[in-house]
């Protein structure tokens, strides 16, 4: 990020924030092999459809998902698919953090 100014800045944290629940990454996932409706993500999540409805909108508003009504359904698909290029890195970087914490830990339990 280069020096944004702060309204930028909160609209990014506002990105961020709708990752920072995993009940909203659990349905990014889901949505990852394709779009599905509401009581599907509930069922899916183990969530009830209200539940989901609003996790959905959060999402919708910040861009990560669209909907579309199809008859008395609502039906969620992926906006940007680049947001599991994001959410890879992240992964990525937490396994790393991971193994050089396990190598740490086991270095110590080498001396017992």
């Amino acid at each position: 990020m280069k020096q944004l100014p702060e309204g930028a800045l909160v609209e990014v944290a506002a990105y961020f924030q709708v990752l920072a629940e995993p009940t909203r990454l659990q349905i990014l996932n889901i949505l990852r092999s394709g779009e599905r409706n509401v009581g599907e993500l509930a069922q899916m999540c183990g969530f009830t459809a209200a539940n989901v409805s609003r996790h959905l909108a959060l999402m919708t508003q910040q861009g990560l998902v669209e909907r579309e009504s199809r008859g008395t359904s609502a039906y969620y698909r992926i906006t940007d698919p680049s947001i599991f290029e994001l959410c890879d890195l992240v992964c990525g970087n937490i396994a790393r953090q991971m193994e050089k914490s396990a190598g740490r830990r086991a270095a110590f339990t080498s001396l017992s």
